[in-house]
């Protein structure tokens, strides 16, 4: 069986090796295949992104300088910066409006030209203009002066560009509202507002616009570069571009600002360094919510909203029944007159009926859904055979079960092991001591309690279905289904069982099987939202896109809000994400976040089968909101902006592409797709390099 979160191996390298990119090839078949309604409100409000022009220096082989003066990444970082301006989550600047010189280009005659005549003739009003250079910069007679190619290091004043006259004109003649100088130079420093740089550009500090001077370090201040940082680069420039990528959004919001940036980038720099460099901005010069990057779609919104209550209505067969929910007692029901919890908050409870001198109705689990109320009939039917030292460790197991964590689950297996002792027939107590240890991640022990459970009481269908969640966890998918077929052909009501049926036949690429299963647990429980995810899953991968679409955006508002019951064995962990090797079981700590992100993958991936691209873009940036560190959701997003690049000849796409062909390397290099992700980067290089 194919891998469950296996993307197509797709390489796009053919498409990206000429500067106009071609269609690419036709995918393989693929396991995560599906389709949204074009009509989706799923992304975020766009935010208004101003107009950006920037000019991009960078050099590393001095043409008068001794070969111990060269440096090795000044222009690798020239041109990562370039595409994290143009990337469409990054700077948001368009290709064009962004000119870079490096190497030989960046003689001193062209930094005047783009600084002083083409810079001051686009920019306007409302524009930002980010004005960046990595080489070497000097001190001659007191003032800071960046390096040009040609620099003659006998007259430094007269080839070097004065960074007087480079604050004069980003401060007068660009007349742009939001203006940002990044220098990596090793005396980048002194245009930098710190106590000895006042004295030599105070011009910097007297503008009337917005300026922001983020420098490698303080004046007199060495700038470091190695192969440690992102495989060759200046330590200051790595983290403006990882900042610009979205890490240094402290917020949240999706949007970078100047403030967030030059803390991000002082933070990390003066950590890497042990205080060898640190990088300066002047915080009473530039507005602190200019805005430098966007990442579009919000990245970081994977946040569960606040439990939305639901209600348990209980009924009964005796008059005098005790009601208690999750150990505590909340109520006494009579024949004829039902008693309704309201406030209970989503996800799975522990529920039982006592009524004395007979064996209580439970424990077991119901489900609550939210803002809906759901019936419970108790039923008390057979005269008290537990002893009461049994029941007491019961319940005093359950007591600690239901408060959930590692230290309450393992003193409930002491009580739940110590009624087993007592009764070794009671199969409830075995029941709850597989969920104890399977809470503790303890499969094997887990098995053991459930299958004790069903030896004694071979119709428990409860420890049935507990085992096959378990059976599913360990990616034992056969067994499984024996057991959860055993439940349904005794329970054709049993919704929970249909629905891990559903996820099970699924696993083993039984789409129509699954498929029937899964509309029979809607039909049972059309509140329930995993049933639909696993019909959306296996739609899909019957090709019925338009369907799927529908189901996944069905699981999507039905799940919009936070179980708070990650570790349980509940209706919404059983089986869930089992045996398909995305997660260990024991990370498993946020099942609200896991499955919104596969949805969400889903959904972004169906977008790219149907080439509409851009709601693939969005619906992957939306899975990785939830889970940032699934290489497979980086690997369909890189996808998305190749192809993307080749229906509109975008270079911008083309550089987000890149980042995320990257990210997935680094968070897994020895995937199938890796050698893919590869040669695009190789091609993306090339391309952006021609341009």
């Amino acid at each position: 069986m194919n891998s469950f979160w296996r993307i197509a191996s797709v390489s796009c390298a053919a498409l990206l090796a000429a500067a106009q990119p071609q269609p690419p090839p036709q995918d393989k078949a693929n396991q995560r295949d599906l389709k949204y309604e074009e009509n989706s409100t799923a992304t975020l409000p766009a935010v208004a992104v101003p107009r950006g022009y920037a000019l991009i220096v960078g050099i590393g082989n001095y043409k008068n300088l001794p070969a111990r003066a060269q440096l090795e990444f000044t222009e690798p970082d020239a041109d990562a910066i370039y595409s994290v301006l143009i990337s469409p989550e990054g700077g948001n600047f368009r290709a064009e409006n962004v000119h870079r010189l490096t190497g030989q280009q960046a003689t001193l005659a062209n930094m005047k030209r783009e600084l002083e005549t083409w810079l001051p003739s686009v920019a306007k009003e409302e524009d930002r203009v980010v004005i960046y250079f990595a080489g070497h910069g000097f001190i001659s007679g007191g003032r800071g002066y960046l390096a040009p190619y040609d620099l003659d290091p006998a007259d430094i004043p007269g080839t070097g560009y004065s960074m007087d006259a480079l604050g004069q004109v980003a401060g007068a003649r660009i007349k742009s509202k939001w203006k940002v100088l990044l220098t990596d130079a090793c005396h980048s420093g002194a245009i930098a507002p710190d106590a000895e740089a006042r004295a030599l550009n105070q011009s910097l500090l007297d503008l009337s616009r917005s300026i922001l001077s983020l420098t490698a370090g303080r004046d007199r201040e060495r700038s470091f570069e190695s192969k440690e940082w992102g495989g060759g680069h200046g330590i200051f420039t790595y983290y403006v571009v990882k900042g610009l990528e979205g890490e240094a959004d402290e917020s949240g919001d999706g949007i970078v600002t100047a403030d967030e940036l030059a803390e991000y980038v002082r933070r990390n720099v003066r950590e890497a360094t042990k205080g060898q460099q640190n990088p300066t901005s002047d915080r009473g010069s530039f507005d602190p919510n200019m805005l430098l990057a966007y990442l579009p779609n919000g990245l970081r919104v994977g946040h569960a909203p606040p439990p939305v209550d639901g209600t348990l209505v209980f009924e009964t067969n005796m008059d005098g029944v005790e009601v208690f929910v999750d150990g505590t007692s909340r109520g006494v029901v009579n024949k004829g007159s039902a008693l309704r919890l309201p406030g209970l908050r989503p996800g799975s409870h522990t529920v039982q009926g006592v009524k004395l001198g007979y064996e209580p109705d439970g424990p077991r689990d119901e489900t609550v859904y939210p803002g809906r109320e759901s019936t419970v009939s108790i039923k008390i039917l057979v005269a008290r055979r537990r002893t009461k030292a049994a029941l007491d460790q019961l319940n005093e197991g359950l007591g600690y079960y239901n408060k959930g964590f590692a230290d309450n689950y393992k003193k409930a297996v002491e009580h739940f092991e110590k009624a087993l002792e007592i009764d070794p027939t009671y199969s409830q107590a075995a029941l709850y001591l597989g969920r104890a240890y399977n809470s503790l991640f303890e499969s094997q022990k887990s098995q053991a309690a459930f299958r004790k459970a069903i030896e004694v009481d071979p119709d428990y269908l409860e420890a049935r279905v507990s085992l096959a969640g378990v059976l599913l966890d360990t990616g034992a998918v056969d067994e499984a289904i024996r057991q959860l077929n055993t439940v349904v052909q005794r329970d054709k009501t049993n919704a929970t069982a249909l629905y891990m049926q559903a996820q099970a036949y699924r696993m083993k690429e039984l789409y129509a099987q699954s498929i029937d299963s899964a509309r029979a647990s809607i039909h049972l429980a059309p509140a329930a939202a995993e049933p639909h995810l696993w019909l959306a899953e296996s739609l899909r991968l019957s090709g019925k896109y338009p369907i799927a679409s529908t189901e996944y955006t069905e699981y999507l508002r039905l799940s919009d809000f936070d179980t708070g019951m990650a570790g349980k064995m509940n209706y919404y962990v059983l089986g869930f994400l089992a045996g398909i090797g995305k997660k260990s079981r024991a990370a498993q700590t946020d099942t609200w976040r896991d499955m919104r992100s596969l949805a969400y993958f889903g959904l972004c991936d169906a977008e790219r089968k149907q080439s509409h691209f851009d709601l693939g873009v969005a619906y992957c940036q939306k899975s990785l909101a939830y889970d940032p560190k699934d290489p497979y959701t980086h690997y369909a997003l890189a996808l998305c902006y190749a192809r993307e690049a080749a229906q509109n000849g975008s270079l911008e796409t083309l550089a987000a592409a890149r980042k995320h062909f990257e990210v997935m390397l680094d968070l897994n290099g020895d995937l199938e797709e890796a050698k893919f992700a590869r040669q695009n980067m190789k091609s993306i290089d090339q391309l952006l390099k021609i341009r």
